[in-house]
């Protein structure tokens, strides 16, 4: 458990539309689960105080607290929008359901690095990963600003806030499950 005076909170992102998947990647059997959704839940449960998940519909076979886009529009921008509305917490940390590998150790060193930044995210060599990092309330009205605009980007959001990241020289623990291939080469390992 990440140690700290306040408690923990996690949200997994699983609302997206898998177009490239083909399928709901989030329904997909990983890990000894049955879907990616609770295997993400179930790990995270055991780092963070409360967990979440984001979605658009109630469509997972297990229990977990949802919080459903309250917005006609779907992206990670009205989803982060949203999170912000229900939960009261200031930090959150946002991972996405096809992001199996990232690790306590990079959560814990987002989470030491959070200071008065909007934004602390990790980024790789690849470059930034919007959807693993935590995420203060102070961004709600930038996020509210772009949405009135049209503009969904997350890298926008970004380069619009006070954001901070932190370099991480290995990109396989933040490896994204955007492809079949990609899934079948990852439950193989």
């Amino acid at each position: 458990m990440i140690s700290s005076q306040e408690d923990r909170v996690a949200v997994v992102f699983a609302g997206g539309k898998s177009s490239r998947m083909g399928q709901d990647k989030s329904l997909m059997p990983f890990g000894g689960y049955d879907t990616m959704a609770e295997y993400q839940y179930r790990r995270l449960s055991e780092i963070f105080d409360r967990v979440y998940i984001s979605t658009k519909e109630a469509k997972f076979n297990f229990q977990a607290p949802l919080i459903y886009d309250r917005f006609p529009q779907s992206s990670p921008l009205v989803a982060l929008i949203s999170i912000f509305e229900e939960i009261s917490d200031d930090n959150i940390f946002i991972l996405s359901v096809d992001a199996p590998l990232v690790t306590e150790d990079i959560i814990d060193r987002l989470y030491i690095n959070v200071d008065n930044s909007q934004t602390t995210i990790a980024e790789t060599p690849r470059g930034y990963e919007p959807l693993c990092g935590v995420y203060h309330r102070s961004i709600v009205e930038v996020a509210k600003r772009l949405l009135s605009e049209d503009n969904h980007r997350l890298t926008t959001l970004l380069k619009d806030s006070n954001t901070q990241y932190i370099f991480f020289n290995d990109t396989k623990p933040f490896l994204n499950l955007n492809f079949i291939e990609d899934y079948n080469l990852l439950q193989k390992m």
